[in-house]
């Protein structure tokens, strides 16, 4: 197994989790800036308390990644919201963790790192997997509709997310340590995303509703990102973010199971080969 795949696994999971409340908030009616507003208040001070309890908060050069870092994700995490509020989650969330080629892409061209046959097979099923998902519930016209509309978000979103995930590594290749360099990316999250609330709204207002899910997803993120930066200080960009971000295996699994989201075939063969892309990744 390769290092750092253990810790990627549980990055997955964590993230999978993530979709599917960002799903429930946006069905219970929190707009994505509402949302993203939210889970920084939380997002921020648990970092901070998580480093300061740890004795692993010391503001360094490399917090300037975490920051950059932080931009990306608040763009990928608003078009994520805004298609989810459109989309199902067994297709929006495929497109968004998608957002794994993209990091290949930059660590095998900007960090040289290789391409084995393992993780090339690893790859083509992943990709394989993502396509299958996407279209398994193509069927219905309203459902084409909505996968058109939502789209455009959805592959922002990706984009966004995968340069965030590089940086990452590029911040662990620095030396970086997992509590500094997630504290520079909420430093710049949270005052961004509050200020883009304070500007669609006119003030500041969240929505009472929408603290549970905020609360929610700012911590199973903040485990998730300790976990994959963890995992990056161990092993390859190309191997492991791949890895955690299919966490859309959790989000259609639990997406038919407790959703009621349709089960076809077609859905049935895309988490199979989502199954193998994991062990192809693992075995590389």
């Amino acid at each position: 197994m390769a290092p750092g795949v253990a810790l990627a696994l549980g990055a997955m999971v964590l993230l999978g989790f993530v979709d599917l409340v960002y799903k429930r908030g946006t069905a219970a009616g929190v707009q994505a800036h509402h949302f993203l507003m939210l889970q920084g208040w939380f997002f921020l001070p648990g970092v901070l308390a998580y480093g300061i309890a740890t004795g692993t908060f010391a503001p360094a050069p490399y917090m300037l990644w975490g920051m950059a870092a932080g931009l990306f994700v608040l763009v990928a995490l608003y078009n994520f919201a805004r298609a989810l509020a459109s989309g199902g989650v067994s297709v929006i969330a495929p497109i968004f963790r998608l957002s794994f080629t993209v990091t290949t892409a930059l660590a095998v061209l900007l960090l040289s790192e290789p391409l084995t046959a393992w993780k090339l097979a690893g790859l083509a099923t992943a990709l394989c997997a993502v396509w299958l998902l996407l279209g398994a519930d193509a069927g219905a016209a309203p459902a084409r509709r909505t996968a058109r509309a939502a789209l455009a978000h959805a592959l922002v979103a990706m984009a966004a997310m995968g340069v965030a995930n590089f940086l990452y590594k590029v911040g662990a290749a620095a030396g970086g340590i997992p509590a500094t360099f997630i504290a520079g990316q909420a430093l710049v999250f949270t005052p961004l995303a509050t200020a883009f609330a304070w500007k669609v709204d006119g003030a500041i207002r969240p929505p009472p509703r929408g603290w549970r899910y905020g609360a929610a997803t700012a911590a199973l993120f903040l485990v998730a990102l300790v976990m994959l930066f963890e995992s990056l200080a161990l092993g390859e960009a190309s191997v492991l973010v791949p890895i955690s971000q299919m966490g859309f295996v959790v989000t259609a699994v639990v997406g038919v199971l407790f959703m009621r989201e349709p089960f076809t075939l077609r859905k049935a063969c895309g988490l199979a080969f989502a199954l193998a892309a994991l062990a192809c990744l693992a075995k590389s």
